[in-house]
């Protein structure tokens, strides 16, 4: 499995995650490995104009799509769920990898509602996939100010804030996370085992 590098900050920890469950990954930008791997995660922490910026200056936009048109899965955690819609709008317009439909927004403020939305949530299941078996009213490690807007079709899990924030979402066998599953203790780790069971049936199916 190839972890896409493009200085996203939490590599580390996804590395160290995926380790936990057995998962022999390899931090890479070489599109080349990138487009043999039998699964890929696209971590991020950071804003999204500047991430997109890097994965453009490096090639991997194209690289990317190319790797999901060939059926190889793709997850993405946090800032790499939001990379995957349509666009961002945090501090300016700017175009995602649109794999997902949809547009990152910022959470709305309310009174008692802190952004970032920082800290522990439970899971609501809306619509079942691959990931979500045995998540339901599971908490999970948030840290972020903008949320996926994306139609329900999409949607697959949700937790509760000032609005029910989009935790997960997926299209085919592109797959997003909100939350940290890396920092997510038990239930990361299982939601992470759930992708490696994805990566081994696209890859034995193959």
């Amino acid at each position: 499995m190839i972890v896409i590098d493009y200085d996203a900050g939490n590599t580390a920890n996804v590395l160290r995650a995926l380790g936990k469950i057995g998962v022999n990954a390899k931090l890479s930008r070489d599109p080349k490995e990138i487009l043999q791997a039998d699964g890929l995660v696209l971590p991020g922490v950071g804003a999204f104009p500047t991430a997109m910026a890097k994965l453009v200056d490096w090639g991997l936009v194209e690289v990317i799509k190319q790797a999901v048109a060939q059926g190889i899965p793709l997850l993405g955690i946090c800032l790499g769920m939001q990379l995957l819609l349509d666009k961002g709008l945090e501090h300016t317009p700017t175009k995602g990898l649109g794999l997902i439909a949809g547009t990152c927004r910022p959470i709305p403020r309310q009174d008692g509602y802190p952004v970032p939305h920082m800290g522990w949530n439970k899971l609501t299941i809306r619509q079942d996939n691959a990931l979500t078996k045995d998540v339901e009213a599971q908490s999970v490690y948030f840290v972020h100010s903008y949320y996926a807007d994306v139609a329900d079709v999409f949607l697959n899990a949700t937790s509760s804030y000032s609005i029910e924030v989009p935790a997960m979402i997926s299209h085919g066998k592109v797959y997003g996370v909100q939350f940290h599953p890396e920092k997510s203790g038990e239930c990361g780790l299982m939601i992470l085992r759930r992708f490696k069971e994805v990566v081994d049936a696209s890859f034995t199916s193959d």
